[in-house]
């Protein structure tokens, strides 16, 4: 089958070790954020952050959340251009859901007259609250579909990624406690460009169970 799309992710992979010689030019990474700002999300409540791993200092900090465990992506977090940290809020409110409605009222998408009405979807929220206003097993799914968009986006333009479910969330909640401000981190994604020599995972075939074990059409 031949089409872009396939292409994509056909020649997406994990990279194992990158170069460190090498970043991502700034017109690129306008397009992965704005992609990113862009992805779906349940009610298009967007619960989440982005905090971009850049500087030094940044990358640094990042390292020092692997002091207790998952070593083994600790190599990535200086050698890579860019890490993102994808975190959710584990307490969406009806107050954090009015940002998305007024905002939805200056674009247009809703009339002023119909605000009331709107807050309508918020049950859904309610639907996967706890009884301690715990929401996180609900927002934290909506990272996910951000972070299959930015996987996409980084193959469209040839950029290599790493996704790391191996962070240390407590310990990146303690080191960048002002940039989350209570939100959550259990995922990040290193980018950059692969380690043509180190990097073992670059030249091996793709592998993937085969359709009809994976999809049923009624």
């Amino acid at each position: 089958m031949t089409h872009p799309i396939i292409s994509d992710l056909q020649n997406r992979y994990t990279a194992k070790r990158y170069d460190a010689s090498k970043r991502v030019p700034q017109q690129e990474l306008d397009i992965i954020y704005e992609a990113i700002r862009l992805s779906a999300s349940s009610i298009n409540s967007q619960p989440w952050k982005f905090i971009v791993i850049e500087s030094d200092e940044a990358k640094q900090r990042m390292h020092d959340t692997y002091a207790n465990k998952f070593q083994f992506n600790q190599p990535h977090v200086k050698s890579a251009s860019h890490i993102i940290l994808f975190a959710y809020n584990p307490r969406y409110s009806k107050e954090d859901y009015a940002k998305v409605v007024d905002k939805g009222i200056e674009d247009g998408r809703t009339k002023k007259e119909q605000r009331d009405s709107a807050f309508g979807a918020f049950a859904f929220v309610e639907m996967n609250t706890d009884e301690t206003g715990d929401t996180s097993k609900w927002t934290k799914s909506q990272t996910y579909i951000a972070l299959g968009n930015t996987l996409h986006t980084l193959a469209r333009l040839g950029i290599d990624s790493t996704t790391m479910e191996g962070v240390d969330s407590q310990l990146i909640g303690e080191i960048f406690a002002d940039e989350l401000d209570g939100y959550i981190c259990d995922v990040a994604v290193a980018f950059g460009y692969h380690h043509k020599e180190e990097d073992y995972n670059a030249n091996l075939p793709k592998s993937r169970l085969a359709l009809n074990d994976v999809l049923t059409v009624l």
